[in-house]
């Protein structure tokens, strides 16, 4: 750039490519697209303002990719409101997991369905919900956790709910083994509850190693759903 060049502002941005300043306002900014000798203004924004993403970005972005599998992720989030429903309820602690497992199939649906700001909020909500169900049903299968396991769990539920979850899941899987063990009439519900763990484990791992992969969530939706459906035959 020559002395001469420097001095004359209108020339200064010429073969940038990027964004610069809008005389009329010193809080917005134009992106500028330079294709040869032709500019393209891909519109103002204000000072602050983030572009918006395009309808493939969003969707990317909070999870659900497109209208298709949104809705698949809803309605298999669906068989858990009906397994609630179904659940065995003898007994306070079977009524409270009953009425958690409908909890948790609210929270999905919700959460498939939102968009926004919002949804990271749902996102927890539905992550919270599931971990109070497992920690429902560690409950109602083992009367005897101890005191200081389930004051833990109730701390830590709403900030490491995968946590609990893990925990709560253990014990019950254990207490499920223990009790196919001694009764035959179990075994076949607990093969079942082992290759539906199995499967949708593998799909929960998949589901976020191949992001682009669809309805790998709405298959782990229904794993579990299956179960679950065997933890009633258990709770029976």
């Amino acid at each position: 750039m020559t002395p001469e060049s420097a001095l004359k502002p209108s020339k200064a941005l010429i073969g940038v490519h990027g964004v610069h300043l809008v005389s009329h306002s010193p809080f917005s900014f134009q992106e500028i697209k330079q294709h040869g000798d032709h500019n393209e203004s891909a519109g103002n924004l204000q000072f602050g303002e983030q572009p918006k993403a395009n309808n493939a970005e969003t969707f990317e972005r909070v999870g659900d990719k497109n209208l298709a599998e949104t809705v698949v992720n809803v309605l298999t989030s669906l068989p858990f409101i009906a397994l609630g429903l179904q659940a065995p309820r003898k007994n306070l602690n079977c009524k409270i997991y009953a009425n958690s497992l409908i909890g948790v199939g609210v929270a999905s649906s919700v959460y498939h369905a939102s968009r926004g700001k919002l949804r990271k909020y749902l996102r927890w909500a539905d992550y919270t919900m599931i971990a109070t169900a497992t920690v429902c049903l560690s409950r109602a299968i083992r009367n005897e956790n101890p005191k200081f396991l389930m004051a833990a769990s109730a701390l830590f539920l709403p900030i490491q709910p995968l946590m609990v979850s893990a925990v709560h899941t253990g014990l019950m899987e254990v207490a499920f083994a223990k009790r196919a063990f001694q009764d035959p009439d179990l075994r076949m519900a607990h093969n079942v509850h082992k290759m539906s763990s199995l499967l949708g484990g593998a799909l929960f791992v998949a589901d976020d190693l191949l992001p682009e992969t669809p309805f790998l969530h709405a298959g782990w939706h229904l794993a579990a759903a299956v179960g679950v459906c065997t933890c009633n035959k258990l709770l029976e």
